[in-house]
C-alpha cells in the first residue's frame, strides 16, 4: 500500500463541495489501507460550526499551523483568513499557504509516494511538482477547473502577459504531473487539444456520498420554517459569485414577479451576495427569499423543498468545470434546470440522465418561460427527479468514483 498526501486548498471542516470530495477521497484510501495525510487550510470558505465541533482544530508549536483528525485520517492545516474579496489579498493568502504547506509537507513523515492535489489555484500544481521532486514521489493534478481559462472568461484575468504566463504554468503543471484527471469528457478534450498525453489524461468525475444526501419530503422542517410547502419554488444553493451569473435568475424572478404559484429561495454565500441581496431589495422581489450559508446537514430538507433546482454557470464558462452540486440536486431526487451553454458537459449530463432541462445564460426570458411551464407541469418534473436519483445511484456514488482514484494510486505508488 502507498503513503498518499492529499494537498488541497480546502478541507473539511470547511463546508465546501471541493473540501467534502477530498474529505471523502482521503477517508476511503485509507479504508482501503492506504497511509493517508493532509495539509491544507484552516475553514475559510463557508464556515461550520457544526462540522468544527466534530473535527476541532487543535493548536500547534507553531503559530500558523492547526492540527485535527478527520475520519482516522490526520490533517495539518495552514492559518488562512476568511475568503477575501479583494483579488490581491486572496493572492497574497494563497502564497503564504503555498510556501508553509510546501515547506510542511517536506518534512512530513513519511514520505509520501503519491500526492493527489486539486486545482484550483492553478499554482498548487507547482508546489505539488516541488515536493514530489524533493521527496521522491508522484503527483496526481486533479482538474476541477480549468484554469486560467475560467479566469478569462469571466474577465478577472485581461492582461495580455499575465494570461501568457499562466498558460506557460499550466502547460509546466501538466508536463510534470504523473497522471491528470479531469471531471468530464469535454474538459479531456480541451487539455488533449492542448497536447497533454493520452496516457496521462483520467477522466474521473466528482461524486455525492448518498448517505449525507437523500431524497426527503417537502412538507419538512425547512419548507415550513420559510412557508414554501404549498409553493412551486426553485432553489440555488451555492456560492454566490461571477461563475454563477445569477444576474439571469434574479431577472427571471422579476419577470415572474406576478406569477404567484413561483417563488424562488437562495442559499449561499460569496463576493456578490450582498449585491445580490440589496438588488432584491431595490427591485422589492416579494417572490424571493435570499438567505445567507446553511449548514451542510440542512442540505437535504433544502433540496427537498424545491421543485427545481437551479445549476448556472456564467456565459463561456460551460466547458471549464461542472458544479459538483448537479449530484447533490440528483441524490436528493429534484429536477435540475441547468442554466449553461448548449453542448457543455453539465447540459450532456442532465440531457443524458433525463433529470431536467437546459437552458441558456444570460437569457432570463427563456428561464422565466420554462419555469412558469414547469409550474403547471409539477408531476413531470419530479419524474425528471426521481431519474436524475436512479441514475446518480448508479454511477457517481462515492463509492464507485472514490475506487477509481485508489487505482490511479496503486499504479502510481509501484517503483
Amino acid at each position: 500500500m502507498a503513503n498518499v498526501l492529499v494537498l488541497s486548498l480546502v478541507f473539511p471542516p470547511d463546508n465546501v463541495s471541493t473540501a467534502h470530495i477530498m474529505g471523502n477521497l482521503a477517508s476511503d484510501l485509507k479504508r482501503a489501507g492506504h497511509n493517508v495525510s493532509v495539509i491544507t487550510t484552516t475553514p475559510h470558505y463557508n464556515i461550520d460550526a457544526d462540522a468544527e465541533r466534530r473535527q476541532p482544530l487543535r493548536r500547534t508549536m507553531f503559530p500558523l499551523f492547526r492540527r485535527s483528525e478527520f475520519e482516522g485520517v490526520p490533517v495539518l492545516h495552514v492559518v488562512m483568513p476568511r475568503k477575501e474579496k479583494s483579488i490581491l489579498r486572496r493572492l497574497t493568502s494563497w502564497s503564504a499557504f503555498h510556501v508553509l504547506s510546501t515547506i510542511a509537507a517536506i518534512m512530513i513523515r513519511p514520505r509520501p509516494d503519491v500526492i493527489i492535489c486539486p486545482s484550483p489555484p492553478l499554482t498548487i500544481g507547482v508546489s505539488a511538482w516541488l515536493i514530489a521532486l524533493i521527496r521522491r514521489a508522484r503527483f496526481v493534478y486533479n482538474v476541477q477547473e480549468i484554469y486560467p481559462d475560467i479566469a478569462i472568461s469571466l474577465g478577472a484575468l485581461r492582461s495580455k502577459t499575465l494570461i501568457a504566463m499562466a498558460r506557460l504554468l499550466e502547460q509546466f503543471v501538466y508536463r510534470r504531473s504523473a497522471a491528470v484527471t479531469v471531471i468530464a469528457p469535454r474538459m479531456e478534450q480541451r487539455l488533449l487539444e492542448r497536447g497533454v498525453p493520452q496516457s496521462k489524461l483520467l477522466v474521473i468525475p466528482n461524486f455525492v456520498d448518498t448517505s449525507d444526501l437523500e431524497p426527503l419530503s417537502k412538507d419538512n422542517e425547512f419548507s415550513r420554517e420559510h412557508g414554501l410547502v404549498d409553493k412551486f419554488v426553485v432553489n440555488y444553493s451555492g456560492n454566490i459569485g461571477p461563475a454563477q451569473g445569477l444576474e439571469t435568475l434574479v431577472r427571471a424572478a422579476e419577470l415572474l414577479r406576478d406569477d404567484d404559484r413561483v417563488h424562488f429561495v437562495i442559499t449561499g454565500d460569496g463576493t456578490l451576495f450582498e449585491a445580490m441581496r440589496n438588488q432584491i431589495r431595490d427591485l422589492n422581489l416579494t417572490n424571493v427569499t435570499i438567505l445567507g450559508y446553511q449548514p451542510f446537514a440542512r442540505m437535504s430538507a433544502i433540496y427537498a423543498s424545491a421543485d427545481v433546482c437551479i445549476v448556472p454557470q456564467a456565459a463561456a464558462t460551460g466547458s471549464d468545470a461542472v458544479p459538483s452540486k448537479v449530484y447533490r440536486i440528483m441524490a436528493c431526487a429534484r429536477a435540475v434546470l441547468a442554466v449553461t451553454e448548449p453542448g457543455s458537459d453539465l447540459a450532456s449530463l442532465v440531457d443524458v440522465a433525463q433529470c431536467g432541462v437546459s437552458a441558456r445564460p444570460d437569457a432570463a426570458e427563456e428561464l422565466a418561460k420554462l419555469l412558469a411551464s414547469a409550474a403547471s407541469d409539477r408531476e413531470r418534473w419530479m419524474a425528471m427527479g426521481q431519474c436524475g436519483f436512479e441514475y446518480v445511484r448508479a454511477r457517481y456514488t462515492r463509492e464507485i468514483i472514490t475506487a477509481q482514484y485508489e487505482r490511479v494510486v496503486q499504479r502510481l505508488a509501484r517503483p
